[in-house]
């Protein structure tokens, strides 16, 4: 019994490991989404794949613990389903160099493994005030991420109305109004970059408030699900804008269906929890 226990909390310990050297991909990807990466890629990926040795080692531990494969719950198949994603990305990159791939796959093992740490319940809040001040950060910084994601949407828009107008032989007259592409493109690429920061700070500091708030209950909540989706939608729109170079009527789309999105999210998250000071 005491062997099972330790074996437990050292499983959770090295997925927590794991889950902290994921991050470094996760900056990795936020640095080339605004355009500073400055080298880190070659430190992401060294640590990614440190990462990936210590999520193997969470996982065979969990499996000896169980005694069964580990996919029992939906945090063990979350956990088995980073570490999939993160041997085939590093055999990926080994074979093809596909660096543009991680600004897509980091950010998502990260958030994975995160979610996966998750599933073993912890002690109920310490204070009401550190309960209120975490909540309080997660509202803060999805409401910026959304902002961030109206003007990617509105900028978007208007990139597509301009592009247009420069094929017609006689522009409109309103034409002349619409800022130059450049920097409506330059607008687009800023306001992604800070709005991707802000939704997935946003996430992380949700997932921790409601892990703390209801236990492993919260996975199951419809209102999770779409916040989740959501991210997902917005972490698809920078992998295209970034690798794929999307511009125009393809971004313009994604942007509105993140946007929608979005709005779904909120309206689900209409009844927070009251933030009153006890």
């Amino acid at each position: 019994m005491v062997l099972k226990s330790f074996m437990s909390q050292t499983s959770v310990l090295w997925l927590r490991v794991a889950a902290g050297l994921y991050s470094l991909g996760l900056l990795d990807a936020i640095f080339l989404v605004t355009r500073r990466r400055e080298g880190l890629f070659q430190k992401a990926i060294a640590a990614f794949a440190l990462g990936g040795l210590f999520h193997l080692v969470s996982i065979v531990e969990q499996g000896l613990m169980t005694h069964h494969f580990p996919a029992d719950t939906i945090f063990e198949t979350m956990s088995l389903c980073a570490f999939i994603v993160t041997i085939l990305f590093l055999f990926v990159h080994w074979r093809y160099r596909a660096e543009s791939l991680s600004v897509f796959i980091f950010p998502l093992v990260f958030v994975m493994t995160l979610v996966a740490t998750l599933g073993t319940p912890v002690g109920a809040w310490s204070s009401p005030v550190l309960r209120n001040t975490w909540l309080i950060v997660h509202i803060v910084s999805v409401l910026v991420g959304y902002a961030t994601l109206l003007f990617t949407a509105v900028a978007s828009v208007l990139y597509l109305f301009q592009e247009r107008e420069l094929k017609r032989k006689q522009p409109r007259g309103w034409y002349h109004r619409l800022p130059p592409l450049g920097t409506l493109d330059d607008l687009i690429s800023k306001s992604l970059g800070l709005g991707f920061a802000f939704i997935t700070l946003g996430i992380i500091v949700g997932s921790g408030w409601a892990f703390v708030e209801f236990g492993t209950h919260w996975i199951g909540d419809p209102r999770i699900a779409i916040s989740f989706i959501t991210w997902g939608i917005y972490l698809a729109l920078v992998f295209f804008r970034v690798s794929a170079g999307w511009r125009g009527r393809k971004a313009a789309i994604l942007a509105i269906m993140a946007l929608c999105c979005s709005v779904i999210t909120w309206v689900a998250h209409s009844r927070l929890p009251n933030l009153s000071i006890q």
